[in-house]
């Protein structure tokens, strides 16, 4: 799944640890997402969503031209 993660990590000047902590995960976990190795789950995705205080689909693209 593609997403805007990294960027919008960039924008804020945060490293991966640095958003790791933040959300309560490890570094690894953010790494993944970001390469988009792993999709995040639905807590996981809410949360983040929060922390940039937007929609998981302004965050996330599925692909899906609907």
């Amino acid at each position: 799944m593609k997403n805007r993660l990294k960027v919008l990590r960039a924008e804020r000047d945060w490293s991966q640890a640095e958003l790791a902590e933040r959300l309560d995960v490890s570094r690894q976990a953010v790494n993944a997402i970001e390469t988009g190795k792993h999709d995040p789950s639905l807590p996981l995705a809410f949360r983040i969503a929060r922390l940039f205080d937007m929609r998981i689909e302004d965050i996330f693209d599925d692909g899906d031209v609907a």
